[in-house]
């Protein structure tokens, strides 16, 4: 027999042993794949520039803001180089940590106490509807105090109980 021969033998002889499958990922490794894409999504955003109007530079009438670049001569539409960047789907954030608080929890948006019952204080940070007034943000403050979750606008509702 041939060396080649004996090699390819040799081969398929490793091919047919069955492979092992991978375990299932476990909550733990979700939470570091999450917390490695927040750190993604950190460098990301450290390198995205400010987008700015087209020539919101040149005229003091023109807003900062974005808008669209649309002229049929445009070089920022155009992409050329020297002009400011265009926004794109490129910048966007990995999709799992998508919209996340920088802290790489969840923001639940709540409006009255009972809403808060939902929330775990391991996976959520709680965020006060901005229609909700005084008494019931006060409300909402001391169950989410006794619940052990995080209140992210919390500083309205501090504000109104000095006066």
């Amino acid at each position: 027999m041939s060396k080649k021969k004996a090699r390819r033998k040799v081969a398929s002889s490793k091919k047919a042993t069955p492979k092992k499958r991978a375990a299932a990922p476990k909550k733990d490794e979700g939470e570091l794949v999450r917390t490695r894409q927040l750190k993604v999504r950190m460098k990301l955003k450290a390198k995205k520039p400010a987008f700015h109007r087209q020539e919101d530079w040149r005229y003091k009438r023109l807003d900062e803001a974005w808008r669209r670049p649309k002229g049929i001569d445009s070089k920022m539409r155009l992409g050329i180089g020297g002009w400011p960047q265009h926004i794109s789907t490129g910048y966007r954030s990995p999709k799992k940590v998508r919209y996340f608080h920088p802290s790489g929890k969840e923001e639940m948006v709540v409006s009255n106490a009972e809403d808060l019952s939902k929330a775990d204080s391991k996976r959520h940070v709680i965020r006060i509807a901005h229609t909700v007034g005084s008494r019931k943000r006060m409300k909402i403050l001391e169950k989410a105090e006794e619940l052990k979750l995080r209140v992210v606008n919390y500083r309205g509702a501090e504000h109104e109980t000095e006066e």
